[in-house]
């Protein structure tokens, strides 16, 4: 499973639909993070550059209704978890 290299997750991206970093189409791709070498799956917001991971702080809440986090700082991988839409996998059927 090669990738280009072009085709990485950008910098920073969060689920937060009220966040600047906040991008659907990436979303919807599956975007999985690596955390210091350990699969991550409740991931809120990452930062490559800043070396950093958000994650919810069990089940308490703010006065908002949204979830209280913390920030884990250590190395951080992300990758697409699928292709990037219009792009064919190997092994797949063509038409014709």
């Amino acid at each position: 499973m090669a990738e280009k290299p072009t085709d990485s997750p950008p910098d920073r991206l969060s689920l937060d639909p009220r966040s600047e970093h906040y991008d659907e189409a990436l979303l919807s791709r599956g975007v999985g993070i690596k955390f210091n070498g350990q699969e991550k799956t409740s991931v809120l917001e990452y930062s490559i550059s800043e070396g950093w991971i958000r994650v919810p702080a069990g089940r308490s809440r703010d006065r908002y209704g949204q979830p209280m986090t913390i920030k884990l700082k250590g190395q951080v991988e992300p990758y697409f978890e699928g292709p990037p839409p219009g792009e064919a996998q190997e092994g797949d059927a063509s038409e014709g």
